[in-house]
């Protein structure tokens, strides 16, 4: 299937929300790479004996460090979402197949004794 195609069958609605969805994820990575630099800036004022080219090392370390938990981070809760939507849809789906089995069961109960009082009523 081709990109048209994918996108045909998805739908303009799937694609923006798609496309919404990917510059949340932008917007957000961004803002956690400026708190890391943010941080990495506060640190090294605490330092005031680095000289510019450590300082520039430092945060550089620091920033990159923070960005690599932060990512390790994320690829754990995706993995944790991704595993609880398949659990809930694994008990959603049972869950849809009692209500639909108590459902008929009551209305076969229900035909039932509309058809042993008819039959009484004779």
């Amino acid at each position: 299937m081709s990109g048209e195609e994918r996108r045909a069958a998805g739908g303009p609605d799937t694609e923006s929300a798609r496309g919404l969805a990917q510059m949340e994820g932008y917007l957000l990575w961004n803002a956690e790479v400026e708190q890391a630099h943010r941080l990495a800036r506060r640190f090294t004022d605490q330092l005031p004996w680095l000289t510019t080219a450590q300082r520039e090392d430092v945060e550089r370390v620091y920033s990159t460090e923070r960005t690599a938990e932060s990512r390790a981070m994320l690829e754990r809760i995706s993995a944790r979402a991704l595993q609880l939507r398949g659990e809930y849809t694994e008990r959603y789906r049972r869950l849809r197949a009692r209500c639909v089995a108590a459902a008929v069961l009551c209305a076969g109960a229900a035909g039932g004794a509309c058809g042993v009082l008819g039959y009484l009523a004779r």
